[in-house]
């Protein structure tokens, strides 16, 4: 049987009836963008994070930026970001001519390293940009202190942390302002691109909401040096129905989680850490074996698929040769690029499938070891 990492057709197939309808509401209604279902998604997606405000934009990228850019964050500024995560982290940070600044990660948590950022303080530096990676909240209580001691903003990268919650309180309203990506790969995902920024700051989000449209409040009346960056009507209908799925699905990657880490407990792979008092969203299940490209090519033998979240780490791209010498740096980043493997965790993954994958590891193992 074939295991695909995430077949997104899945979560089409079971909101049929359901997106089928959204489709022909805004397509019926012929308001196309900046109408009436991005308006109720915003309120519903705020209502979600627990946030005041949330906007819709064309991409997490986008969402990034636009927040660094709100802040008046510029050509001259330093903005501290990991040296694991996906390159958007620091493209955002890039397009708005600030310098990303890279901190290692924690071993444990693989976000960043709040001990660690102190000593990157520089009077340059203007924010922090906190990757839940894979899912699971960075320590926003530590980075927090540090950025109210220092007068810094805390980006929350919310991109792979739809739904997680830290102490209790959502993702998108932990720090000053939130950016979420509803790339079709996410835990709330569109059809296209898509993203979001969350805030309970009122100005912040109204500037926001300038930026995207070309700077304007007002037709042809342009206060800002905006951009294009809008969450469509279609993409915003398709995610006021998946919204209503979100915890569902968050639950099921959940219980998929559970049952890789039982029955993987015993293998020699590390696996993901928990917290008491954190709740992943489970974007990722990321295991981590000095043997990975092995162990991969292995499972791909078994018609099961895997991927690699991130074999080359921002500080190791050409885009960014500038940063070629932070490895010395960063050495827990440089370590899990050679060993982490993400299996596959969709809501849509049936028992059978995430069941022959723990089962076709343990083979792998035994088999190992008997030689």
């Amino acid at each position: 049987m074939k295991v695909p990492f995430l077949d997104i057709r899945e979560s089409y197939r079971e909101l049929r009836e359901e997106l089928d309808a959204a489709y022909h509401r805004v397509m019926d209604s012929g308001w196309y963008v900046l109408g009436n279902e991005l308006n109720h998604f915003e309120q519903e997606f705020a209502d979600y994070c627990e946030t005041n405000h949330a906007v819709g934009v064309g991409n997490g990228l986008d969402a990034l930026a636009l927040i660094l850019e709100a802040f008046d964050i510029k050509n001259g500024d330093e903005v501290l970001v990991p040296g694991h995560t996906f390159i958007a982290t620091w493209l955002a940070v890039t397009n708005v001519g600030a310098k990303p600044v890279p901190i290692d990660i924690d071993e444990l948590t693989y976000n960043i390293d709040p001990a660690q950022i102190e000593a990157a303080l520089t009077s340059k530096t203007k924010a922090i940009i906190a990757v839940h990676l894979y899912g699971r909240p960075a320590e926003m209580d530590a980075l927090n202190i540090i950025a109210k001691k220092y007068h810094l903003k805390i980006v929350e990268d919310a991109a792979q942390a739809h739904g997680a919650t830290y102490r209790g309180k959502k993702t998108g309203g932990l720090g000053d302002a939130a950016a979420f990506s509803f790339y079709p790969g996410k835990n709330l995902g569109a059809f296209g691109d898509g993203g979001a920024v969350t805030t309970n700051n009122h100005a912040l989000a109204e500037k926001i909401r300038h930026l995207r449209n070309y700077g304007s409040e007002k037709k042809y009346c342009h206060d800002d040096l905006g951009r294009n960056s809008r969450l469509d009507e279609l993409q915003a209908a398709f995610l006021r129905v998946k919204l209503r799925r979100l915890d569902e699905w968050n639950m099921k990657r959940q219980q998929i989680a559970e049952f890789y880490s039982h029955e993987l407990r015993e293998t020699p792979l590390l696996l993901p850490s928990t917290a008491s008092d954190l709740q992943s969203a489970w974007h990722l299940y990321v295991i981590r074996s000095e043997q990975r490209d092995n162990l991969q090519t292995k499972l791909s033998e078994d018609n099961i698929d895997t991927v690699i979240h991130y074999p080359t780490p921002p500080h190791c791209q050409k885009a960014y040769r500038e940063f070629s010498q932070a490895t010395k740096q960063l050495p827990v980043t440089e370590k899990i690029k050679k060993e982490v493997l993400s299996l596959p965790i969709g809501p849509q993954l049936t028992h059978d499938q995430f069941s022959q994958v723990a089962e076709s590891i343990r083979h792998i193992y035994r088999s190992a070891t008997s030689q």
